[in-house]
């Protein structure tokens, strides 16, 4: 009789959502995964599945995570632009301090366009950034933060934009300096 195998699922995904941030999806073996793990791939395939049944568990884990994070830090901020100021600052800090760069940004352009179920996950979590910025912008806008032609919208979409290419950049050349003064700039345009 096979003996059942125990693990903390949460924690397995966390180590897996590690490597394959760090590696890249096709990068990242069942051995990278399982050893960071700590299981054996038996128990892998027994409990969550194949290598992508367990990347749609830990992209969902990410955005999930990603997306909480970011609806505590705006309901924490003193104003809604100055929640939106704090997401530009946060992003930016992220960018120059975590090396791995953004889960989302990476996988986006590894395998989203061949990979209908993770460019869904991908488009969903998008759709929630996008509605969360576009709301704190509205609130900002109805209490006089924003200038009254202001359009919200185009301004979420504007921003999600920079923050993309912010990515781009540093990994480029590198330069905290220079990805914060295109922060400022951008947090600038938003005071007018």
């Amino acid at each position: 009789m096979a003996r059942s195998v125990e693990f903390n699922e949460e924690e397995a995904i966390e180590k897996a959502m590690e490597v394959f941030w760090e590696k890249g999806y096709s990068a990242a073996s069942m051995r990278d995964l399982t050893n960071a793990m700590k299981i054996n791939s038996s128990s892998l395939y027994n409990t969550i599945g194949d290598k992508h049944a367990l990347f749609v568990k830990c992209i969902t884990h990410y955005t999930h995570s990603h997306m909480e994070l970011a609806k505590k830090n705006a309901q924490a901020a003193r104003s809604p632009l100055n929640a939106v100021v704090n997401l530009i600052n946060n992003s930016v800090n992220d960018i120059i301090n975590k090396a791995n760069s953004c889960m989302i940004i990476k996988t986006t352009f590894e395998i989203a366009n061949d990979d209908e179920e993770i460019l869904a996950i991908l488009k969903y979590n998008g759709d929630a950034t996008h509605q969360l910025i576009g709301s704190l912008l509205q609130k900002a806008k109805e209490q006089g933060e924003l200038a009254a032609d202001a359009d919200p919208v185009l301004l979420t979409d504007y921003l999600l934009s920079l923050i993309t290419g912010w990515h781009e950049s540093y990994i480029l050349h590198q330069d905290p300096h220079r990805l914060k003064q295109m922060a400022q700039f951008a947090i600038k345009q938003l005071a007018r």
